[in-house]
């Protein structure tokens, strides 16, 4: 088949020869995570919101095992079969073909699929990436008849993210596009897994959410990724070393192993570099509990001034931000309307996020607008901005 002839498939519910098929959508939102930044993979306390845009999949089964899928935003296509082995090549298709190989280390799959998948904004930042990942997961798993609860299927995207892409993610971005519910902000402990959807209160000021696409994609090459989460897990290791604690193996350490109380005492040990990302760590708890206490009470203001916080230390003390998303953060901390804001995801390019005042949208929209090309002129043709809601996770 061609790409035109599984669309045509899709919107007649029929192939070219006549034969019926059943066609089903799949919906996974992206997800902002306003306080608990680059601190998942470090069993840390995070937030976040589930949006309004995200990963469509429209698509239907193969009985004999194929697999044939098109993006609306990429070029080439990801063609196979289910009992086919696959090698990352790099491309988008590898978010479908890891997903066929994770699901196999489990369960036994029969049906193949074709389908047409499309992502509502482009740049990064928005874990598009676990998005697209659980869409292929719930398809593959619904159309072979496996029943994944909601933490399995977590798990299984992190899986895949981390032992086909290459990527040593935490539990924050698959999480909160799992648990999320529209109208709450998801509270996870993603060392215990526990999970609270605090629901905005009614004395809270309306707002929405801006995600400002900076013009440069994100280009998340494991690398630098992967280097953060070593020096947060070199600093656990020295900590516990100063403080004659156990530390075990290197890959199972982490900074949520050890009390703050060690931290304090031992932190002017710490080299440098690994002193830093330490710092941000914990400023980082105090900030999801402080960010918490405020948003259960209604204190908008107060809630939007600790992600600000949140994103200085990322841009300060975790040392990521590219030049264009740190200067997004630096008109957003002086436009009027904007609560507070930080940008979205590691940092390495694409978009950041904002809380905003919905009557002040279009305001919003030009200052930044204006600010930013004068700064960045040659981004005209790339640089966005939208508006969000809160959302529905694909698990529920």
């Amino acid at each position: 088949m061609s790409k035109e002839s599984v669309r045509s498939a899709i919107a007649n519910g029929k192939l070219e020869d006549g034969e019926v098929v059943e066609v089903f959508h799949s919906f996974c939102p992206y997800r902002v995570c306003p306080l608990g930044a680059h601190i998942d993979h470090q069993l840390g306390l995070v937030t976040g919101f589930a949006l309004d845009i995200g990963t469509d999949f429209d698509y239907f089964p193969t009985n004999d095992g194929s697999i044939e899928v098109y993006s609306e935003n990429f070029g080439g296509e990801a063609i196979g079969g289910i009992d086919e082995e696959y090698e990352r090549q790099y491309i988008w298709a590898d978010y479908l073909f890891g997903a066929v190989k994770t699901l196999k280390k489990s369960y036994s799959i029969t049906k193949g699929i074709k389908g047409i998948v499309k992502g509502s904004v482009l740049g990064g930042g928005l874990s598009s990436s676990a998005s697209v990942i659980l869409t292929y997961l719930r398809a593959l798993s619904s159309l072979n008849g496996i029943n994944l609860a909601s933490p399995e299927l977590i798990n299984l995207a992190i899986d895949e993210e981390r032992n086909y892409i290459g990527v040593n993610v935490g539990k924050l971005d698959q999480s909160c596009e799992v648990y999320c519910k529209e109208g709450h902000l998801l509270y996870l402990d993603t060392k215990t897994d526990s999970t609270k959807l605090i629901q905005i209160p009614k004395n809270m000021p309306e707002f929405e959410i801006a995600v400002i696409f900076s013009g440069v994609e994100r280009k998340l090459a494991g690398s630098a990724y992967n280097t953060r989460v070593d020096e947060c897990k070199a600093a656990s290791y020295a900590l516990k070393d100063f403080a004659r604690l156990e530390y075990g193996k290197f890959a199972d350490s982490y900074l949520r192993d050890v009390p703050s109380g060690i931290y304090r005492q031992y932190k002017d040990c710490l080299p440098r570099t690994w002193a830093k990302r330490a710092a941000h760590f914990y400023g980082e708890m105090d900030r999801v509990k402080r960010g918490v206490k405020a948003f259960q009470s209604g204190d908008l203001a107060e809630f939007g001034r600790i992600v600000f916080e949140s994103g200085r230390s990322s841009i300060e003390k975790y040392e990521t931000g590219s030049l264009e998303l740190k200067t997004l953060h630096e008109i957003m901390e002086r436009t009027d309307g904007i609560y507070g804001g930080r940008f979205s995801g590691a940092g390495f390019n694409g978009c950041a996020m904002a809380i905003v005042d919905p009557s002040k949208k279009e305001e919003i929209r030009a200052a930044v607008t204006s600010e930013y090309l004068k700064r960045f002129p040659d981004l005209k043709e790339h640089f966005s901005v939208h508006f969000c809601r809160t959302a529905d996770g694909i698990g529920l």
